[in-house]
């Protein structure tokens, strides 16, 4: 599975059961059995500085806390801050950047809402790339240690969840939404993945976040991507596994079929190169007989000097020679 992603990554954590199953699986924080999930709401706000909206989103979450009390809104809740990071590099000053996104969020909690004491908010970065992830986890990492302030330095720490940092084998164990969504990162074997898929389709009580999980698999393979004008698309719910099954295997034909058909389009786009090296070599040589100087030549047909004359001079060589360099 290629490790492409857009928006879609995001689209699929905004479903309340897959939600739940990152924090509870992957959030190893005794608070979090206390969350009650089945009244967690996603906040409609991003934080994303303009220059990081290509290779990052955001998703923000509240849910009551302590759910054995039901807990109102407002007095006893959590907020769960996620960071999708999809680029390929790592941001050293992450930390610093996350901050600047809680503190934002805290503004604009502290300007629409009368409180006596801000929330928590539980910052999460969700680290979807190939390299390893280095940046510090602690914004004091990134203080100069001297002088010490003591009490008045500043403290926070984000929590780091790199999916290239998860062993195949603890996420073959966990076997729900979330880890299999990790596990198709990992590049498994295929048919090892669609087994785990239509198994997991049998298991899951809520076939609409499994489903979500199909469809958006089915996307990634095919289109390397997902447009928001897809969306509508993910949002098919399978009926039984024989559906599931029938739906994979047609997918990964499709696949197939659009990787032999791309195959084709550049060996065609190679012998349309190859043609029009052969009809600049025409036009330098024509030019060359009529007495252009070199430097024109490579002017007009678009060819560093050097390789103007190295038609010019392999032209002049006799053809015996000729074939023995190409050899």
């Amino acid at each position: 599975m290629a490790n492409v992603h857009d928006s879609g990554y995001k689209f699929l954590f905004s479903n309340r059961t897959i939600f739940r199953q990152l924090m509870e699986s992957f959030i190893d924080q005794p608070w979090v059995r206390q969350l009650d999930f089945d009244r967690a709401e996603k906040i409609d706000k991003s934080f994303i500085d303009e220059e990081y909206r290509e290779r990052e989103s955001d998703l923000i979450y509240r849910i009551p806390f302590d759910k054995l009390r039901a807990s109102p809104w407002g007095k006893e809740a959590v907020y769960v801050y996620i960071l999708i990071e999809f680029q390929s590099t790592v941001d050293r000053m992450m930390a610093l950047r996350i901050l600047n996104y809680v503190v934002s969020f805290y503004m604009e909690l502290a300007r629409s809402q009368h409180l006596d004491k801000l929330p928590a908010i539980f910052p999460i970065v969700l680290y979807n790339g190939e390299r390893r992830w280095t940046a510090a986890t602690q914004l004091a990492e990134l203080i100069e240690a001297q002088p010490s302030l003591g009490e008045y330095s500043l403290n926070f720490r984000y929590f780091k969840l790199a999916e290239n940092e998860l062993s195949r084998d603890a996420l073959e164990s966990i076997g729900n939404i979330v880890s299999t969504l990790f596990l198709a990162e990992s590049r498994v074997e295929l048919n090892r993945l669609l087994d785990r898929l239509v198994t997991l389709f049998d298991r899951e009580e809520d076939k609409q976040a499994v489903s979500l999980l199909i469809n958006w698999l089915r996307q990634m393979a095919v289109h390397k991507r997902i447009s928001q004008e897809d969306y509508s698309r993910l949002e098919k719910v399978y009926r039984s596994s024989e559906e599931v099954k029938t739906v994979l295997a047609n997918t990964f034909e499709l696949r197939d079929q659009a990787l032999i058909a791309k195959g084709r389009e550049e060996g065609r786009e190679e012998g349309r190169e190859e043609e029009r090296q052969q009809s600049k070599r025409k036009i330098v040589l024509a030019m060359a007989q009529r007495d252009f100087a070199h430097e024109l030549i490579a002017d007009l047909v678009e060819l560093t000097l050097a390789e103007v004359q190295g038609i010019v001079e392999n032209a002049a060589r006799p053809p015996a020679e000729n074939k023995d360099l190409s050899q």
